[in-house]
């Protein structure tokens, strides 16, 4: 069974917890539930800012949920090494508000800025296939028209980078991924950066300082 929207489907901004669309990642998550009932087990919904997606000027978008991270806690970036960085950053450049403990009852705020990812389930071993990407983005689509407010969008890693492109009917070819990359999209602009994952960070692909580099952009697009 190939992943899609069965014809006439209509979706929101974040799907049902038990969102039928992707049978390989619906028994993915059905095993998880067998073994971690306490765990969120389900499709993550985005992180809004205070005021709601109308006040956010920034979209983060990443891969997907990790196992013991966002597939966990419920909440993106959260419970796994991936959301340190993140959230150090976002802290930094006046992002958030309050203190990250990974987990998702720390009372931590976005202010401004929203975090989703192009596909909205865990997917073995990190690996969303093209069909499951596919079949997710009309949840992006929707959550961009959410955002009326919307400037800036960071793509975390290539996955994403092109996902927000065909989400917007943007050429590839026009517009490469690379870390620190800037890409004028009309009425978006789209900066790149490797995933802040533990392998990216612990092998130095991606710094701290070069991430910083990349919201240093950010801040400056915003005003």
């Amino acid at each position: 069974m190939t992943p899609g929207l069965p014809d006439g489907a209509v979706v929101g901004t974040d799907p049902d917890h038990d969102c039928p669309f992707c049978p390989r990642l619906v028994a993915f998550r059905e095993t998880w539930r067998a073994r971690e009932p306490d765990w969120f087990n389900g499709p993550v919904p985005s992180f809004l800012p205070r005021g709601g997606a109308g006040a956010a000027r920034l979209l983060i978008v990443g891969l997907a949920p990790g196992l013991r991270g966002a597939n966990k806690s419920g909440r993106p970036f959260t419970g796994d090494y991936a959301g340190d960085l993140l959230y150090e950053t976002l802290d930094a450049y006046g992002f958030s508000r309050g203190t990250f403990r990974a987990r998702p009852d720390d009372g931590l705020e976005l202010v401004g800025a929203a975090i989703t990812n192009a596909v909205r389930c865990v997917p073995p071993e990190n690996k969303p296939t093209g069909p499951e990407i596919k079949a997710c983005r009309p949840f992006l689509v929707n959550t961009l028209g959410s955002m009326e407010n919307l400037s800036a969008i960071l793509a975390l890693g290539r996955v994403a980078h092109e996902t927000v492109l065909t989400t917007l009917d943007k050429r590839r070819a026009a517009h490469p991924f690379s870390h620190g990359g800037v890409h004028d999209l009309g009425r978006y602009t789209l900066f790149d950066s490797y995933h802040c994952s533990r392998y990216n960070t612990n092998t130095g692909r991606l710094t701290p300082e070069m991430f910083r580099d990349v919201f240093d952009k950010i801040a400056a697009h915003l005003g």
